[in-house]
């Protein structure tokens, strides 16, 4: 019966993958009925289900909270103006806009997890591209590019990254001191296809600055209130974890969330139900799909078997494992969301390690506060940057992907997965090369 439920997991996972890949149905479509399909088969009960749900929601309410926060301001037209503004300061040119996109976002997402970058910027993307008379879905690519590469330079700018690093109990400043420099040049790889992958943006110039529509701001008193919001959740987030009684980024995104709700019904710019009714709940059903279908390959073993074949195969070669993971994690994290991807391989990699005798068996515990032994550390940092840097790949691959598609429907353009793909894996390659590149000179020579 075990095996009957591993096989229908893992074809069930599989056949998501490709009703994605193929745009038959859409994404959330595709993955709930997945998910419900494994509930209905008794491979996992509706209560576990719901407990795999509920062990990321850091990761859900962090992404409601931030959605809420920027649908309370949009009627304020503070989006549209801000558009306007970093139009005229790139004088109307396309090059000078590509490269405004990354000088924004990858300061940015070093402090900030980039899907909440993400939801706070790709709102300003739509209406900027408009006055130039471009196409805004290159665009929120290229800012999805950025602020997942970005990502890298810090330990809290990746999710992903914030999960292998507290796995392996590394700090702040030992983050920046080994791995910040692959985010460096993560960037610097971005910037250097610009003028290949968008150059039709890239050769846009325009004339008459004066033609552009300058938005007026609207309700100035509440845009005073919902700064000092806004400037309060991304304080905390950066600080609230390091507090003598720490606040999670979630909890931070809901309060901040709450607060723009209660100025909006107060101040009457908008109702509560409009807010609510607005904010992208297809992203957050997706998400919160794909979990279970995670779930299901967990608790049916198929996750402790790779372990298995991960041993069979590497043997204790750390460096031909770490290149391995690196573009295995990387491939893996262009079709599945980096998230729940990379929850299911930090165990599979700490058993591999206690399998072969590399790590003894107390780094299995959840509670485990100690240090891995130095020599095995380059497999994490691989990890790290495959499930960074695949998350470019595809679509589905980051959660900042995801968030920028939902962004980019409600705008009225769908961002296809073959569109998508058309940027993205030349990004991707030659990313995953250059990173190989860094952890082997880094910390493997």
């Amino acid at each position: 019966m075990e095996n009957w439920q591993a096989i229908l997991s893992i074809f069930t996972f599989l056949s998501v993958i490709i009703l994605i890949m193929t745009e038959w149905v859409h994404l959330t479509i595709a993955a709930l009925l997945g998910a419900l399909l494994l509930v209905f088969s008794n491979v996992m009960t509706l209560k576990e289900a719901v407990a795999y749900i509920g062990n990321s929601y850091g990761t859900l309410g962090l992404f409601f909270g931030v959605m809420v926060l920027v649908r309370a301001f949009e009627p304020t037209k503070i989006f549209d103006y801000l558009a306007t503004q970093i139009v005229i300061l790139a004088k109307g040119d396309g090059k000078r806009l590509l490269l405004s996109i990354v000088a924004i976002v990858t300061p940015i997402c070093a402090v900030l997890p980039n899907a909440t970058t993400v939801i706070l910027l790709a709102p300003l993307i739509p209406p900027m591209a408009e006055e130039i008379g471009i196409n805004f879905v290159p665009l929120l690519i290229l800012m999805v590019f950025i602020a997942n590469s970005a990502g890298l330079l810090t330990l809290v700018g990746d999710p992903a990254t914030f999960i292998v690093g507290d796995a392996i109990n590394i700090s702040f400043t030992d983050y920046l001191w080994q791995l910040s420099l692959g985010g460096v040049i993560a960037v610097i790889t971005v910037i250097a296809t610009l003028p290949f992958l968008f150059r039709k943006i890239w050769r846009t110039k325009l004339d008459n600055l004066e033609e552009l529509p300058h938005p007026q701001i609207n309700h100035p008193r509440v845009l005073i209130v919902g700064a000092v919001i806004i400037a309060f959740v991304l304080i905390f987030f950066v600080i609230g974890e390091s507090l003598p009684i720490p606040i999670s980024p979630a909890a931070v995104a809901l309060l901040g969330a709450a607060l723009a709700l209660l100025l909006s019904h107060q101040s009457r710019i908008d109702t509560v139900n409009n807010i609510l009714r607005d904010v992208d709940w297809s992203t957050l059903i997706f998400f919160m799909s794909i979990f279970v279908l995670i779930g299901g390959l967990e608790k049916t073993g198929v996750i402790n078997s790779l372990s298995g074949i991960f041993a069979a195969i590497l043997g204790k070669n750390i460096v031909l494992g770490s290149l391995v993971l690196l573009f295995l994690v990387g491939i893996l994290s262009s079709v599945v969301p980096n998230i729940p991807l990379v929850v299911g391989m930090v165990p599979l990699l700490k058993q591999y390690l206690v399998t072969v005798g590399l790590a003894p068996a107390e780094v299995l515990a959840q509670d485990f506060q100690g240090q891995f032994p130095p020599e095995v550390l380059p497999l994490f940092y691989a990890m790290m940057f495959g499930a960074t840097l695949g998350g470019n790949g595809t679509l589905v691959g980051a959660s900042s992907n995801i968030v920028a598609a939902g962004i980019s429907e409600q705008h009225g353009r769908r961002i296809s997965f073959k569109t998508f793909l058309k940027y993205g894996i030349p990004v991707m390659l030659l990313q995953l090369l250059t990173s190989a590149l860094y952890v082997l000179v880094r910390f493997l020579l």
